[in-house]
């Protein structure tokens, strides 16, 4: 029995959605991580990207476990001394609450070239609505 690889041009890419509200952030990302690469799929080949959109929605309603929303830092450089600004889960949360669900899945990406492909698959938006009605996405979980 041979081993069949995926190709690039053989891969499909279907659309996936997915409601965060009440869900826990590290598992939600793992999920959405696999689905990202294409590890839900039985043609998984890790060096070619076969993996699905995702949309998240209310990303504004995520859920941390803990005392994560005041203790959990982001840590931004600039290069210059001094530069360093840290900012907490509930300052993202008010301005940017797509940004913690980015972050923590792009942490789980692997890190080359293919994950930078992966993440443009990512679309993340705070409230429930989304652009991508067209492309008829079936739920992730």
């Amino acid at each position: 029995m041979k081993t069949t690889l995926a190709r690039p041009e053989t891969a499909t890419h279907d659309w996936k959605i997915v409601d965060a509200t009440d869900q826990i952030l590290g598992r939600l990302a793992v999920t959405i991580a696999n689905a990202l690469r294409g590890r839900n799929k039985p043609i998984y080949t890790p060096h070619v990207d076969t993996g699905d959109y995702v949309i998240v929605l209310n990303a504004d309603k995520i859920k941390l476990t803990g005392s994560k929303e005041d203790q959990k830092k982001y840590m931004f450089y600039s290069g210059y001394m001094g530069g360093e600004k840290y900012r907490t889960v509930s300052d993202f949360r008010e301005k940017r609450p797509e940004f913690i669900i980015t972050n923590a899945v792009k942490g789980m990406l692997p890190k080359n070239k293919l994950a930078s492909a992966m993440l443009k698959k990512l679309k993340v938006y705070r409230g429930s609505e989304h652009p991508h009605e067209a492309q008829q996405p079936s739920p992730l979980i």
